[in-house]
């Protein structure tokens, strides 16, 4: 239940609350540019090295669900701290593997501790600020998002180059040691508990047929291309519609008892809700664009590592710059906020695209940085929309839903907008081919973008 008395400590509460919105994208990102190392130092394998980002991507995805519901049920500030402990103990697994196999087995944990950690930082954020603080909160929260987005890239390069005290590659994992062992106590000090149901208890069952479901939905589509869709991909595909429809017709049965559900299917009666997701399905298509501009600065114009991150600088300086142009939008377009961020996205889409089929290169700064700040703009205040529509005990439940969804989202279109891409420029194809499919990869973008913000301009609530 939302206080009636604001915690005089929220904001100091914050800076510990993003902590947690911080190191998930940080550590999937700055993985990346550390593989070529940790390939060399481990002899893994290109198999092995894949494991590396997509264990960690499919356990956050598959767990974020039942870490939002933990929150709600044991309270957010007690499975905060346990997760954040997770996570630390996940990453010094990582830090100091010395084979592939566990540092895919670190991985895992990483990604489930993740999982439990993150969502409590939103659902908090829902709990302990007043309505008419939100957005500033939020626009917090998108920075931080964006921050860690563009940073994992820039400071794995870094970590990795300085080889401090000889860690080499290690030291992209062992940098969140410090930064938990600083956040465990001040969490201890400085959050308020706060829970949803002090009587209800675990969903066991549904937890286990969503992670089920989940699991073979989104493990193919992270595999999939890069296996060449091998028969267990398709199988496990096959499969996961009988598990999520099992879980769903579950749910609703043990919700019509009165018993204690994983995602009461009753809260997905409102069509806001339905439709809020629908956009947030849809914008996320953007998380492919990482995919395809990396290929393209090397395969099309022969960047390397380092000027590939520089060059995508500017996104990441606008959506850092976003969300704090947020609470000023929000005051005069009020919940259409989200899908005017998206019109920008689009723009910058479209301008890509010109310059990309014509080859030009040496514009793209500018719709860079527009693709940033519309990403920027668009992220609290479209999380805003979801979790607005769930009463705020089930505000952890509404945090993993909406973060499951963007994750979900990522792995489709990696899958789809990749599978495009690469099938208009395979392996050996000319500098030519990669630009033609780049722009035509980043159109498909900007129309899922542009859904998504018709989606979310019906939308005509006030946010205050």
């Amino acid at each position: 239940m939302e206080p009636k008395i604001a915690d005089p400590r929220r904001w100091m509460a914050l800076a510990v609350l993003l902590t947690g919105t911080l190191l998930p994208p940080l550590d999937f990102f700055i993985v990346n540019v550390a593989l070529p190392a940790i390939r060399t130092d481990l002899r893994a394998s290109a198999g092995d090295s894949q494991l590396v980002v997509s264990v960690y991507a499919a356990a956050y995805a598959v767990t974020l669900i039942l870490g939002g519901r933990l929150g709600d049920i044991y309270g957010r500030k007690r499975v905060f701290i346990f997760g954040m402990i997770g996570f630390g103990i996940a990453s010094a697994v990582c830090g100091f593997a010395p084979s592939p196999a566990v540092l895919v087995a670190g991985r895992l944990l990483q990604g489930v501790a993740a999982a439990i950690m993150g969502p409590q930082s939103l659902a908090s954020i829902h709990a302990i600020f007043p309505a008419e603080e939100k957005n500033r909160a939020l626009s917090f929260y998108g920075a931080t998002f964006g921050l860690a987005s563009v940073a994992g890239q820039l400071l794995g390069g870094v970590l990795v180059s300085a080889d401090l005290f000889g860690m080499g590659w290690r030291s992209v994992f062992l940098i969140n040691l410090p930064v938990i062992l600083l956040a465990i106590p001040a969490a201890s000090f400085l959050l308020k508990e706060n829970r949803a149901e002090r009587s209800a208890i675990l969903d066991i069952p549904g937890a286990v047929l969503l992670a089920a479901g989940l699991l073979a939905f989104i493990l193919p589509l992270i595999e999939g291309r890069e296996n060449h869709w091998p028969w267990w991909c398709r199988i496990l595909l096959i499969t996961s519609v009988p598990l999520l429809l099992a879980f769903w017709h579950y749910e609703r049965n043990i919700e019509s008892k009165g018993a204690s559900s994983l995602i009461y299917p009753s809260l997905f009666m409102k069509s806001r809700l339905r439709k809020n997701l629908a956009a947030a399905f849809f914008f996320y298509a953007l998380a492919s664009f990482f995919l395809i501009f990396a290929v393209y600065e090397q395969g099309a114009l022969g960047r390397d590592t380092l000027a590939i991150g520089l060059t995508i600088l500017p996104l990441g300086v606008g959506f850092f710059l976003g969300p704090w142009c947020n609470p000023f939008i929000v005051s005069r377009l009020g919940s259409r906020t989200a899908a005017f961020g998206m019109i920008i996205e689009v723009i910058g889409l479209i301008f890509i695209t010109v310059f990309s089929l014509k080859g030009s290169t040496s514009y793209l700064f500018l719709p860079l940085f527009l693709i940033g700040l519309g990403q920027g703009i668009a992220i609290p205040a479209l999380v805003r929309l979801n979790v607005d529509q769930v009463d705020p005990r089930f505000s952890g439940l509404a945090a993993g839903l909406v973060s499951a969804t963007f994750q979900i989202s990522a792995a489709v279109f990696v899958a789809l907008i990749g599978g495009l891409f690469f099938t208009l420029a395979p392996y050996g194809a000319s500098a030519g081919e990669i630009q033609f499919a780049f722009g035509i990869a980043t159109a498909a973008i900007g129309i899922s973008l542009g859904v998504a913000a018709v989606l979310c301009w019906n939308d005509k609530r006030e946010l205050t």
